[in-house]
């Protein structure tokens, strides 16, 4: 079996005081929801010891419902929870990270927090369903993120609407995280930093429709950029329905 996640035995003789659990790479890359093993395999490893936990996270996400029970398993653990975010805690990781009575981030780590997906196959009736189905998913997530932040529903389902990325600052004063993994004690904070996937893509849009003139549907407002250079005259000769076909086409991939 090809775990995503692995225990370190706590060592006094090697300063280990504590047991630690690394969680990286994509969550369930075996079978979870459908397959009894996997989940008692990982809850008999969580309780086969006791005392306090540092888990530390790097992970792109991954299946939901894994991420729910896993989250569940940590909550019921009778020792603390010490979460560390070492690279990335995106998606279903993100959902994991919450499970902590502290939350840790390095100070070049980020968190994602977006909406629920899946593939459906069938008629409206059968997409109605799906489409049902992801609306409590994405209730249920917003109850890890509310437990943890205190935000509002009604902001953090804006937030994943948006596709939200956030550096360490910005994830400590959502309430997402607690501080940061190592004393970060420079003269100059960064700024703290958010951006939104879908809002990248839109001002892009709009700056190819300021350009060369074909107007679509978007939340944002236009962005009025100045004429062209003989450098991008090539480039003009593409139609703007073209390039905003290729730029649509790239979005799935990114």
């Amino acid at each position: 079996m090809n775990k995503f996640w692995k225990w370190k035995p706590k060592n006094e003789a090697e300063g280990l005081p504590e047991r630690t659990l690394f969680l990286n790479g994509t969550i369930a890359e075996e079978s979870w929801f459908d397959d009894d093993i996997t989940p008692q395999l990982f809850k008999n490893e969580l309780n086969s010891g006791e005392g306090n936990i540092t888990l530390w996270i790097n992970s792109p996400g991954g299946d939901c419902f894994a991420a729910a029970q896993i989250y569940n398993m940590l909550k019921d653990y009778s020792g603390k929870i010490t979460v560390k975010i070492g690279g990335i805690a995106a998606s279903a990781a993100s959902v994991i990270a919450m499970a902590g009575d502290t939350v840790l981030m390095s100070p070049v780590s980020m968190l994602m927090i977006h909406n629920p997906a899946t593939i459906a196959f069938g008629d409206h009736i059968e997409m109605q369903r799906a489409i049902d189905m992801l609306n409590e998913v994405k209730e249920s997530i917003i109850n890890a993120y509310v437990l943890k932040t205190g935000q509002s529903r009604a902001k953090l389902s804006h937030l994943m609407d948006s596709e939200t990325w956030m550096n360490a600052n910005k994830a400590l004063e959502l309430g997402f995280a607690d501080g940061m993994i190592d004393t970060y004690c420079n003269e100059q904070q960064p700024e703290n930093v958010m951006f939104s996937r879908k809002a990248v893509n839109n001002v892009l849009i709009n700056k190819l429709t300021a350009k060369y003139g074909k107007p679509i549907q978007s939340e944002l407002p236009k962005i009025e950029l100045p004429e062209h250079s003989a450098d991008t005259q090539q480039a003009a000769e593409h139609s703007a329905e073209d390039i905003i076909k290729h730029l649509n086409n790239i979005k799935k991939h990114i």
